[in-house]
Parts: C-alpha cells; structure tokens; sequence
C-alpha cells in the first residue's frame, strides 16, 4: 500500500532530526522523493519549514544535495538550447552595488560563447540582474522560447527561477519567513538547466566550497569553477588575488591562484551600468572587475584567461 506524500515527508524529518548519533543525512533517493513531494505541494507547511531548518542545521552532504538537484532539475521545463557557459546568480549579499558580472556574461554571449544565467536576486542589498537588463534596455526570458530567441540574438539570456519553476523559487523564498537561507540555495547554484558543459559558480562562505565541488560530479557535470564571490555571485574581486577552485570531469579537483588586477579603489557611487557597457563612463576598477570576471567564463571553457577577457572586453559591440 502506498503511503501518503505527508506520511513518507514526515519520515524524512524524522530521520533528519533524531537525536545525537541517531540522526543522519537523507540518501540521494530519499532526497529526491522529499523534493519531488516539496514540489509537487504535498508536503505540509509545517513540514517544510522543519525540513529546510533540518537540513540547515546539519549541514550539507553531497549525495543529499545531489538527490535534491536531480528531483528539481527533472521538475524544471525541458531546455534544448545551444548554451556553451551555466551562470547562476542567486546572491544576497547586503552591501553590493550593480551586477557587473551580468556585463562579464553579455561581453562573452557577445563574442560566441552562448551564455544561461539564471536565478533570483530577491534578498540582494544591491541592483538586480532584472533591474539591471532593465537599464541596459534588454528583456528577462521568462518562457523557453524567449530564452531561445535571446540567445540567438545576443548569445545570452537570463531567465529567473520563478519562470523556471515557480515552486522551487518558492523554496527559495521563504528565507524572508525563516530568517536564514537553507541548502536550496546550493540546489539552485547546482541546477543548471540547459546542461551547459561548463558553469561558473560564485558562493558567500568557503565552506560551501567543497559541497559544490563534490556535489557536481554526482551531477554529472563536466566542468565547474567555483570562488568566494562578491555577495555570493561569481565575481571577482580585481583588487584582491583570487582562489579557483575547480571540477574537471577528467582531472578531477585542482585549484588556481589568480592574481590582483588593479590596486584603484571601488569607486562610490559606482558608475551607471549601462554607461560602462556603452563606453561613455570609465573606470579601472570597474573594468578590471568585469574583464576578471570574463576571465572565470573563459577559465571554465579552457578559452584563455586575463589577457584574452581583456582583449574580449574591448572589443565589444556596445550598441545591441
């Protein structure tokens, strides 16, 4: 006979929440049943609060996370787009300014390199990729096929989780109820939905680091670069040398060092996003962040580094 989504729900939190040395984290099938119930709205609201809390409070494992991701992937809409780079973008760093990654991943879809960024910039202290395309006078997909026709028209699109799964986004959001961010966010960092070759993935705190790196072979993914980044999103600090950690399907985990690339300080107020794009406003610190940055997309693709994303940069096409 089978059990009720609720029933076999409450099991999960049960086997998260025993007391010491009898709890334990879930299996990757019983992470992907919880999530497939969690999507699906059959789990209580009691329950899922309780459960994201659990997860949180135990800290991440890989295989848990792994089966969380393969149930929310198989939740999201097919994507058969021609995307080279997954960059996801779900920080919520209070003290950010403009999302100049967003002109790193532009510049690259620009130059050939098809570029799906996705996420949800909710709980941000700074701009938001939508309010920032908004500026930049570009649309945000919120469909499959608009996601298509951006691509093909600029090589980049960016389509925010709530279009991609309204119930995941939920998920997500409920960190205003809570107070604290829980493993979803690692989920959503690790979906990508178009099964790119390579992703770029910037986290807040190290430790969730090492998640990702042995989170994404069970994933299946080929290549992955991950960073501290600025807010949590894949950004380069140029005033600062930067850690790369790395997952090559082949190679397995190694780690680079990249140096400073600026000693300017951040200007305050930060330029117009759309005058740095278009050429009208200048700064070396800005540009330097965004031509790093560049450098993490092209790093992730084996395309060059430093003075390949900054021969990228200034070539760009600054109308369209």
């Amino acid at each position: 006979m089978n059990r009720a989504p609720t029933d076999r729900f409450a099991t999960y939190i049960a086997t998260l929440g025993r007391g010491p040395g009898r709890s334990r984290a879930l299996t990757r099938a019983e992470a992907a049943d919880a999530m497939a119930i969690l999507l699906a709205g059959e789990a209580d609201p009691i329950q899922i609060g309780a459960f994201l809390m659990l997860l949180r409070y135990r800290g991440e494992d890989p295989n848990e996370i792994a089966g969380l991701a393969e149930a929310a992937s198989a939740a999201l809409p097919r994507l058969d787009l021609h995307v080279q780079l997954d960059w996801p973008s779900y920080g919520a760093g209070k003290t950010r300014g403009a999302p100049w990654f967003l002109l790193a991943a532009r510049a690259l879809g620009q130059a050939g390199i098809p570029v799906l960024m996705h996420g949800t910039n909710e709980f941000t202290g700074g701009t938001t990729v939508a309010e920032a395309l908004t500026t930049l006078g570009l649309p945000t997909a919120s469909t499959p096929a608009q996601a298509t026709a951006h691509l093909a028209e600029r090589g980049f699109a960016y389509m925010p989780i709530a279009a991609l799964n309204p119930a995941f986004a939920a998920l997500l959001g409920l960190r205003r109820l809570l107070g604290l961010r829980s493993p979803m966010n690692t989920v959503a960092r690790l979906l990508n939905p178009a099964r790119a070759p390579a992703s770029v993935d910037g986290v807040f705190h190290p430790p969730y680091i090492e998640t990702h790196l042995a989170t994404a072979p069970l994933l299946g993914q080929h290549r992955l670069v991950v960073l501290k980044g600025g807010g949590g999103e894949a950004e380069r600090n140029p005033a600062k040398p930067t850690t790369l950690n790395i997952f090559d399907a082949t190679e397995g985990i190694t780690t680079a060092t990249l140096p400073p690339l600026t000693t300017d300080a951040h200007p305050d107020p930060e330029p117009d996003i759309a005058a740095i794009w278009s050429g009208a406003a200048r700064h070396p610190a800005i540009e330097a962040r965004i031509t790093g940055t560049i450098a993490l997309g092209l790093i992730a693709l084996r395309r060059g580094g430093d003075t390949e994303a900054h021969t990228l940069w200034q070539s760009r096409a600054t109308i369209g």
